[in-house]
């Protein structure tokens, strides 16, 4: 059944818990969700929990427009606090679960959160990081065994399941679902409010791109705390009524075998996960599958060319976007691009090229800044939250500048060309070099550092991060102990690839640390992680 068969293609009723409650209506008994650990649920078991989890959330105190931070991996329960606080009309605060110390500090902070839902692994992680938080009072553990007690009152989470059913109204299209943090260039991560309606908008872009029809099974293995896996996929799948099969993490040995188990025909690939599936064994056999078409951003020639010949897929297609801009720009199938981005979808989004320091638009084939904006409501993000300059600024002249150079040729194909903005891009995860540099810098020794980004070196893996080190004068840095204690603070995909000891950076007459001059000078003879491979 089309997504727009019964009226989702109304703006106003672009709300994903609502769409679940019009699913079990009109296919209780179909599979929905599948887990790879054996998890299972239909659409009519998902939104009865679902207002369960509402019901009980209400019970605790919990009202509409009240931010939940949540920091759980990719299993059921995941997909229960989501649409059951999304029914009750609270805001999900999605947290990376590679967060900790600093960087997860910051966020705790940033979204001033009553009550965060955690797998019990995560529980001492977030106790430790919201130590000054004065905001986080509270803790729902999901546990395998007795939760360990710690300094924040603890409820289990399975309470859930004896709660009365919340029966009040769904939220609006235009109210906050959930926020999302994504990283800056020149300070902290910012948190994108995101309406109903943005969220519900990945999804039909999917639907349209991938052209989705009953006989889809979605294959998704990207975390479900990025708009990827979460909206991308598994809200295409809700708005389209179809299976999703979700594998918690992302394993390359794994790809193959879980494509034909499942009998998937649709995945998504971000980043290095490509290159990772590439670095598998080949066998005679790789091509004999169900998988008729997968998203790859970035769409490298050379991938699409394995993808095609090694695996025997029909369709590759790629597209451009962000968490504040939702995804404005798709491939075709049947219209392979290798390396662009695809094409504008006109319906909802405007897209130009335009002069960085005008916001002129550029002639077609000219190199400059993409701008995109909506042209349904609350199609984008609302702003970024408690950062109102930052939300100004990003909206300059009425177009949101994505701080990314592309260029766009006569038949309006967007290809992405680099980054203006001095933010790098790791195995999926925007990394801030500001929180990197201010985290580094603390490490006794340390005098100044810039963070900055090197190629990987793997094909498709995108960027590497490099520190660029100067020592304390008169002092005698250890490497090896200076590596540790950064990767001690540092969450794990913001680990440094690279680390060089100068005398000094290289810096314009204002003071200004020349990343530009670094990035030439490549890595060099620098100190190299060892386990930097994709095996």
């Amino acid at each position: 059944m089309a997504p727009t068969a019964n009226g989702f293609g109304d703006p106003s009723r672009w709300v994903l818990p609502a769409v679940l409650a019009q699913q079990a209506r009109d296919r209780p008994d179909a599979p929905w969700v599948e887990t790879t650990d054996g998890e299972r649920c239909t659409f009519g078991q998902a939104w009865a929990d679902a207002r369960q989890v509402a019901g009980w959330f209400a019970q605790m105190g919990v009202q509409p427009g009240d931010r939940v931070a949540l920091m759980m991996l990719g299993h059921l329960d995941f997909v229960r606090a989501w649409m059951g606080l999304g029914w009750l009309g609270a805001t999900v605060v999605l947290l990376n679960t590679e967060l900790h110390g600093a960087f997860l500090e910051h966020q705790l902070r940033n979204c001033e959160a009553r009550i965060a839902v955690v797998d019990q692994g995560f529980a001492a992680t977030v106790e430790a990081a919201s130590e000054d938080v004065a905001t986080l009072q509270h803790l729902v553990v999901r546990s395998a065994g007795d939760a360990a007690p710690g300094r924040l009152p603890q409820t289990a989470w399975s309470g859930w399941s004896s709660a009365t059913p919340f029966n009040g109204p769904p939220p609006a299209a235009q109210q906050i679902a959930c926020v999302m943090y994504t990283s800056g260039t020149s300070g902290p991560a910012k948190g994108v409010l995101m309406p109903h309606a943005h969220c519900t908008l990945y999804g039909l872009g999917a639907i349209k791109a991938l052209q989705l029809t009953e006989g889809d099974r979605y294959y998704i293995t990207l975390p479900l705390f990025h708009a990827n896996g979460l909206l991308m996929q598994l809200g295409a799948t809700l708005l389209a009524g179809i299976p999703a099969i979700v594998r918690t993490r992302f394993s390359a040995s794994a790809w193959l075998g879980d494509v034909r188990r499942y009998r998937a025909t649709v995945t998504n690939l971000l980043g290095s996960t490509a290159a990772f599936i590439f670095s598998q064994p080949a066998g005679e056999d790789d091509s004999h599958h169900s998988l008729r078409a997968v998203c790859s951003a970035p769409n490298l020639p050379a991938h699409e060319a394995l993808f095609h010949g090694r695996f025997g897929i029909a369709d590759v297609v790629s597209g451009f976007g962000m968490t504040e801009v939702n995804i404005p720009v798709w491939g075709r199938l049947g219209h392979p691009r290798p390396g662009a981005g695809g094409w504008t979808h006109g319906d909802w989004f405007e897209v130009i090229v335009a002069d960085p320091e005008t916001d002129a638009e550029l002639p077609r084939g000219g190199t400059g800044e993409i701008l995109v904006r909506p042209k349904v409501p609350f199609g984008f993000m609302a702003g970024y939250l408690g950062m109102p300059e930052r939300t100004v600024e990003a909206w300059r002249n009425l177009w949101f500048h994505t701080g990314d150079a592309g260029t766009m040729d006569d038949s309006g194909l967007l290809t992405f060309v680099d980054r203006i903005k001095d933010c790098i891009r790791r195995r999926g995860e925007n990394i801030s070099a500001t929180e990197v540099e201010m985290l580094v810098a603390a490490i006794d020794g340390v005098a100044e550092v810039a963070a900055y980004a090197v190629p990987s070196g793997i094909p498709g893996c995108e960027d590497e991060l490099m520190l660029a080190i100067v020592p304390h004068p008169g002092t005698q840095l250890v490497l090896d102990e200076v590596i540790a204690r950064a990767d001690a603070v540092l969450p794990r995909f913001a680990r440094p690839g690279f680390v060089r000891v100068l005398e000094q950076l290289p810096k314009t007459a204002t003071g200004k640390v020349q990343r530009a001059v670094l990035r030439k000078e490549g890595a060099g003879q620098a100190w190299q992680r060892p386990d930097r491979s994709p095996a």
